[in-house]
């Protein structure tokens, strides 16, 4: 049973920085990707930024060079640094895995606001 927990979300002014986390019950480099994904309120949900099993690296237009995304081994997460952070970053921010089949942790909530 593949289980995905977010961290780190919560209440930062423009310009700002936060660090997300993505823990999972299995191993991170077993799937074939993972990701970033958000959503807010009314909105589709949004590919953030992915990393492939291989390491290849993806991200939406609008997060590049402000966010990088990063597997972390020891930790076994797959971690999210948000920089420059605006209002449009206000959203759910969900993990994401695939290993043949999708799994989706919960969210964890990301407010930009002054």
């Amino acid at each position: 049973q593949v289980q995905l927990v977010e961290s780190g979300g919560g209440l930062v002014q423009p310009g700002g920085s936060l660090r997300l986390s993505c823990a999972a019950t299995e191993n991170i480099f077993s799937f074939t990707a993972m990701a970033w994904y958000r959503q807010a309120p009314g909105k589709q949900r949004e590919l953030v930024a992915s990393i492939a099993g291989g390491g290849t690296i993806n991200y939406v237009d609008s997060v590049k060079g402000r966010f990088t995304i990063s597997r972390n081994r020891a930790k076994n997460t797959v971690d999210l640094q948000m920089n420059s952070l605006n209002a449009e970053d206000t959203a759910v921010y969900y993990c994401y895995a695939r290993r043949g089949v999708p799994y989706w942790g919960q969210g964890t909530q990301v407010n930009v606001s002054s």
